[in-house]
């Protein structure tokens, strides 16, 4: 875990939650980012002890073999979908999927989970099923649920955790989101209920879908981005593209020094019209060419991360109904 960049905690043996503080910690005197104990390599407070230093890692498991592993959202990067399948009671239909009113008509027969929910929500946006998502990390937990690994880009929106049966901030009901303050299990770890086993495809996240940013977004678990370290556009990725692409996206960039008047939405929107039909033809790699069209829009205008998302998903849908055939590149 820490070779691939993520920051890890100890988990108390057999349990799925953190290891306990030390005696002087436990009366709770201190806030948790100020905790001396980190300073020696100790593992107080949970995710805020979490570190990508191997000597201090090492140190941890030597000293307890029988940890397990937790792996702390924020830092790592990370946005993990938690899809409960917990046998309750099914809340009102305005709680399955907040924001998003599901019509009486609709038959409810059946749907008892996060699974069902989480299916619903795809269904309604027309795009694929998370937890079918064969392209990135996807783990079985002992209770019959499942956690969707995905990744998000360093300079790119940050995410806040939350519970699906939350009644502020919620993806859906069943549906937790682990980010930023908070923690997932890493596969692997056995608990007294059973062992987090990853499920058969890739065993890296991978980047977190564009209309899931936009959902992420439009639910309230958007977080203020960090400060840009420089204000000067980075050029796109080399090889990202036919050269039109990379022409467009110097565009877009070129707005993050210009505030207003810079049709930054008109760029944008062009940009992404042309690679949906690039994407169409055959040129591009879908997820890629949406990640690098999100991170060119948040360096320019970070403050607007779900406008900048709607922007790309529409453009880019309206460029697939026109494939970039190869007479068609420049």
């Amino acid at each position: 875990m820490v070779r691939h960049g993520f920051a890890v905690h100890p988990l108390a043996p057999g349990s799925k939650t953190p290891a306990p503080n030390c005696e002087a910690c436990k009366p709770g005197t201190h806030q948790p980012q100020h905790c001396p104990c980190h300073a020696r390599r100790g593992w107080c407070h949970g995710f805020h002890a979490a570190t990508t230093d191997l000597a201090t890692v090492q140190q941890w498991w030597t000293a307890q073999p029988n940890f397990g592993i937790g792996v702390a959202c924020g830092p790592s990067r990370l946005v993990v979908i938690d899809v409960d399948a917990h046998t309750t009671r099914l809340p009102e239909r305005s709680r399955l999927l907040p924001g998003i009113p599901v019509h009486d008509a609709v038959d409810l027969t059946g749907l008892s989970s996060g699974f069902d929910t989480l299916a619903l929500l795809a269904a309604y946006r027309r795009r694929p099923n998370p937890c079918t998502d064969t392209s990135t990390l996807r783990v079985q937990t002992p209770s019959g649920g499942m956690h969707i690994w995905y990744r998000v880009p360093r300079n790119g929106p940050a995410f806040k955790s939350s519970s699906g049966s939350g009644s502020r901030t919620a993806l859906a009901w069943q549906v937790d989101i682990r980010a930023t303050n908070g923690y997932i299990v890493a596969p692997g770890t056995r608990t007294t209920a059973g062992t987090y086993e990853a499920l058969p495809g890739p065993r890296t996240p991978a980047p977190l879908p564009l209309w899931l940013v936009a959902e992420l977004t439009r639910t309230g678990h958007h977080s203020d981005p960090p400060p840009a370290t420089s204000p000067t556009p980075t050029p796109p990725r080399p090889g990202g593209g036919p050269h039109v692409l990379a022409t467009l996206l110097k565009e877009v960039q070129a707005c993050g020094a210009i505030p207003e008047g810079a049709a930054f939405s008109e760029k944008l929107n062009r940009a992404a019209f042309t690679a949906g039909g690039l994407v169409q033809g055959g040129h591009l790699a879908d997820a890629e060419t949406r990640q690098l069209l999100l991170e060119t829009a948040t360096r320019a205008r970070p403050h607007q991360p779900r406008r900048n998302a709607h922007i790309i998903e529409t453009g880019m849908r309206a460029g697939s109904a026109r494939p970039i055939r190869p007479e068609e590149r420049t």
